[in-house]
């Protein structure tokens, strides 16, 4: 298989090749796997919320009232800090 990057992922896909002592082919194997991993995670964590909210144990809240609702959080919280 071949990946084709552009010129500064590639620059620093070899900056950490060098810092590493790993081979360019190795980290990009490491960081796919990873991001496959996390992929898996975050699909099983969906499918969780969405079956929640199908058998009623969750409901749903509209875009604006969870925007709020962050934004109150976050407020309190730098309150406190």
């Amino acid at each position: 298989m071949e990946v084709s990057l552009n010129e500064d992922l590639a620059d620093r896909l070899e900056q950490w090749a060098a810092k590493t002592g790993r081979g360019p082919e190795e980290l990009i194997a490491d960081a796919m796997a990873g991001y496959f991993e996390e992929l898996a995670r975050t699909r099983e964590l969906l499918d969780s919320r969405y079956e929640s909210i199908q058998s009623g144990k969750a409901e749903p809240i509209d875009g604006d009232e969870a925007l709020r609702l962050l934004k109150e959080r976050t407020d309190a919280q730098r309150r406190r800090a």
